[in-house]
């Protein structure tokens, strides 16, 4: 993607914002699902699990910075320049896939949400939203204005979770003890997944257009680190008090999550209705900046690969793609009323062949001569490679899976 950076700002606003985005669109009803079921199957045991992908996840998110503040393209357009026109295309479509596949749980999250909030099906509150984001996306300074909600959506979830695991009142040294890596039983599925969903590359990968379109360039690095580094730790401490929450409440009565709005109407019974509406207003949050987010980055990705993109989140090519993915997830997600099976199983099959490609990809960019200072030095190169061992990880457990 092309775009003219504006100028860059200064102040605590002009200091923060890409990785809000990154983090709002990452942190979804999945990451809801998941961080509840760690807590509700193994208690405080796996707390060290979001601590490791939360580390993973911002040396990506700085891979991304520095290669955003020193390209004069977006990603597609930087990937094809130095990796070739196939690869660029691999990694556009297959980013595009990837997030269109996840886009109906997230229409489908904020109908549950406002089922839970206000009564009725989902199907309604879906369509209802989904509309309220085309809407918010054709506003003029689409970018300004997605900062400044995601800004305010995710300080608003962490302060809402962050109160529904104090009124839950888990243990402090069994929280403590979590730390210690360690791998129960039957565990090892749901870790892979858990990590993947807070260990997003594809949201790694856009952090490259969301700096150009902050207006930072490479003077501004070390504003893109903190708001990177801000907007990670917020990232993780999402889903490990949700978690903590889980652990407490329903770990002990021994309740399995298998939905999004579990956790919000088990916690009743616990710490009263007042903490459910609570819960699910965060659930709300958390599927809307999702739903709006990832369609940015499929759409965006999508309107790249096909060089339309002159202008970025500005121009009209772009939003309509972004249009068309916000589109087809509302329609999945209004037609079945929930997320079909199939498609979630598309959706793991796409991420989990695309993501090590988006990875190794970042990693060269990273590496390149291109960076000038930017470029990464060992620590960071060795971190990076931890994540990249992991991806593979993640893909060959899957294929194993797959045979007989």
């Amino acid at each position: 993607m092309s775009t003219a950076p504006a100028p860059a700002r200064t102040g605590l606003r002009g200091r923060l914002g890409p990785a809000f985005i990154t983090a709002a669109l990452v942190f979804g009803p999945g990451s809801i699902t998941t961080a509840s079921s760690l807590g509700a199957g193994f208690s405080y045991q796996l707390v060290w699990v979001p601590v490791i992908a939360t580390l993973l996840m911002l040396c990506f998110v700085d891979l991304a910075v520095r290669i955003g503040l020193s390209t004069d393209t977006g990603p597609v357009a930087t990937i094809e320049r130095r990796l070739g026109r196939v690869v660029a295309a691999g990694v556009g479509i297959g980013g595009f896939l990837v997030t269109a596949s996840f886009q109906a749980g997230n229409s489908a999250g904020t109908g549950a949400a406002g089922s839970v909030l206000f009564g009725g099906g989902t199907a309604v509150f879906a369509a209802v939203f989904t509309l309220v984001a085309i809407g918010f996306l054709w506003l003029p300074s689409f970018y300004r204005y997605l900062e400044r909600t995601m800004v305010v959506i995710i300080l608003a979830m962490l302060l809402i979770f962050v109160i529904t695991a104090v009124v839950s009142r888990p243990d402090p040294l069994a929280v403590l003890g979590g730390l210690v890596p360690s791998l129960p039983t039957g565990s090892s599925a749901l870790v892979v997944g858990a990590t993947a969903t807070t260990f997003s590359v594809v949201g790694a990968l856009y952090q490259i257009q969301l700096v150009r379109e902050k207006g930072w360039g490479p003077a501004d690095y070390r504003s893109a680190r903190r708001d990177a580094v801000v907007g990670s730790l917020i990232l993780g401490a999402l889903s490990l008090v949700i978690m903590v929450a889980a652990a407490a409440v329903l770990h002990p009565a021994g309740v399995k999550v298998t939905a999004p709005t579990d956790m919000a109407t088990i916690l009743t019974p616990t710490v009263g209705r007042w903490a459910t509406v609570l819960f699910a207003l965060g659930l709300w949050a958390a599927a809307f900046s999702s739903l709006i987010g990832n369609s940015t980055i499929g759409g965006g990705l999508l309107a790249g690969t096909f060089k339309i993109d002159r202008g970025g989140l500005q121009s009209v090519p772009v939003k309509a793609c972004i249009t068309a993915v916000m589109v087809l997830g509302g329609v999945v997600a209004i037609t079945f009323g929930r997320v079909p099976v199939q498609l979630i199983i598309t959706a793991q099959a796409v991420t989990i062949l695309v993501a090590p490609l988006i990875g190794i990809v970042m990693l060269v960019l990273a590496r390149h001569r291109d960076r000038g200072a930017l470029r990464i030095g060992l620590p960071q190169l060795v971190l990076a490679l931890v994540g990249l061992a992991f991806l593979f990880l993640l893909a060959a457990n899957y294929v194993r899976n797959l045979l007989p």
